[in-house]
């Protein structure tokens, strides 16, 4: 692999230095802020009131949007679920790790953000959606193995009424989905928030995504609206109650106000009832409309007065940023594609100083059977024995190693530095690339086409991108870690 671009060494050294100052020193002794990190699945930029939607009703996050932190421009690491959560667990695009679509697994020797906290002396939680592996007790990449104190979790999405693991053992819970994420994430940081660690949870729903059953209360506030768009708008209903649901929790056990919550999505809209507020393109598209999605962040100790920003921010972006935050310097990390947010956080930042990378390789998901059977991500089930169970759950859990030809990156990729996004497509080997140049300040529906018009600004834009693409193939082949090393376990990296 050629040597790491002059800027993704200066995202690591950015972890270390964040535009000048990091939050421990701006705030001296200061208690160390608990953090939830909060995610919809298929959630879309429009998909939210305060983003204009036209009948859609979620009071409690355009009461979060007008409190605290809004971005307007945020953007998931990927334009589909699994992939998107492996980049806000290590601050890495999620190709570098294999996660490449929906389905596949987190592999084990990753980093995650919430072994780095609990070590650092934070109680960890996931509450929901896991879909980077089993959830299986004896699963070498369930949310235990990879940091979580405590987990309630879902192999994938769930709906309403779900079978859930509680730490690997089968429970079913009874009520709207959203909700329990929340109820049980409360009722743990209630018995953690008032010892002498600070909390980390992660809540990740698992709507509004297919099959689309709302509660009936939800459903019933859109009489007018055809079924499959009562149902759908529903569910972002229900995310909206759970979520306002956590706020007011936070102020009954009293933590609220040193609290970083973080809420967002894990890819855009979807086709047909989602809303990309008129973006082109959807869910497993890297065009806006697929990438581009809600995010807000609440931390009354700090941002004290509502504000918006332009910035183009990522889930990348979510770990230097909370490490940061907590004043925890972790010079073992392997490369990353984030960099702190906490000057934009604290003060007014109007530029991002490092480009964003995205890439879909177009390499297919792993069926994982979210909608109920737990015969194929729990043991307990009378049938474990089942072939065909265990091929299912083996190819998830499988730490796949996929290698491109040098200078080959399949699929459809995009940079955006500053306001240009340039678009790359190769669908094969030995195919001739294909470019496209969008100015997205004043073409945000990326229609025009303008890499006739610029080709020193293609050249440049080409050169920094296909660096990043080398870079991130020498991560997925190894070269983070050792080659020979790839699959050693992270606790034995850091000894």
């Amino acid at each position: 692999m050629s040597s790491p671009c002059p800027w993704i060494v200066c995202l690591t050294v950015f972890l270390l230095i964040p535009f000048g100052h990091s939050h421990a020193e701006t705030k001296g002794a200061a208690k160390r802020p608990h953090v939830i990190l909060v995610m919809s699945d298929d959630q879309g930029w429009g998909d939210v009131g305060y983003n204009g939607h036209p009948v859609l009703k979620t009071p409690n996050l355009d009461a979060a949007a007008a409190a605290g932190l809004r971005f307007d421009n945020f953007y998931a690491a990927a334009p589909s679920c699994s992939p998107t959560r492996a980049s806000v667990l290590t601050g890495r695009h999620p190709n570098r790790m294999g996660v490449f679509s929906w389905g596949h697994a987190i592999r084990p020797q990753e980093v995650t953000i919430a072994e780095i906290l609990n070590q650092a002396g934070y109680a960890t939680g996931h509450f929901g959606k896991w879909h980077l592996g089993s959830v299986r007790a004896d699963s070498p990449v369930n949310p235990g193995k990879n940091g979580f104190d405590r987990w309630f979790s879902a192999p994938n999405f769930y709906d309403n009424n779900p079978v859930m693991s509680d730490e690997g053992k089968e429970v079913r819970i009874e009520g709207e989905s959203s909700e329990i994420a929340v109820d049980a994430a409360l009722e743990w940081i209630a018995e953690t928030a008032g010892g002498d660690r600070p909390v980390f949870a992660v809540v990740w729903f698992g709507s509004p995504h297919y099959p689309h059953r709302a509660a009936p209360e939800d459903a019933a506030l859109y009489p007018d609206q055809p079924k499959k768009m009562r149902e759908f708008l529903g569910e972002v209903t229900g995310i909206d109650r759970a979520f306002g649901r956590l706020r007011s929790g936070l102020d009954e056990i009293g933590i609220r106000e040193n609290t970083v919550l973080w809420f967002t999505s894990d890819n855009g809209a979807l086709k047909k009832v989602g809303s990309s507020g008129g973006a082109r393109g959807g869910k497993h598209n890297v065009y806006e409309g697929g990438l581009r999605v809600p995010a807000i962040l609440e931390w009354p100790a700090v941002i004290k007065a509502p504000k918006n920003t332009p910035v183009r921010c990522s889930t990348v972006d979510i770990l230097p940023t909370i490490l940061d935050l907590a004043g925890i310097a972790d010079s073992s990390l392997p490369v990353l594609d984030g960099i702190s947010l906490t000057p934009l956080i604290e003060g007014n930042v109007n530029l991002r100083p490092t480009p964003l990378g995205f890439w879909n390789a177009n390499i297919p998901g792993h069926f994982t059977n979210p909608a109920g059977p737990v015969s194929k991500v729990l043991p307990t089930f009378e049938n474990w024995s089942d072939k065909k169970v265990r091929r299912v759950t083996k190819r998830v859990e499988k730490v796949r190693r996929e290698y491109f030809p040098e200078g080959v990156y399949p699929g459809h990729s995009a940079w955006i530095s500053s306001d240009w996004k340039l678009h790359r497509f190769s669908m094969m080997e030995g195919q001739k690339v294909k470019w496209e140049l969008f100015n997205l300040a004043t073409d945000p529906r990326e229609k025009n086409d303008v890499s006739d018009d610029h080709p020193e600004i293609v050249a440049e834009m080409r050169a920094e991108m296909e660096e990043w693409l080398a870079s991130v193939v020498g991560s997925l082949n190894g070269d983070d870690y050792g080659r020979e090393t790839a699959a050693t376990p992270p606790s034995a990296l850091r000894q």
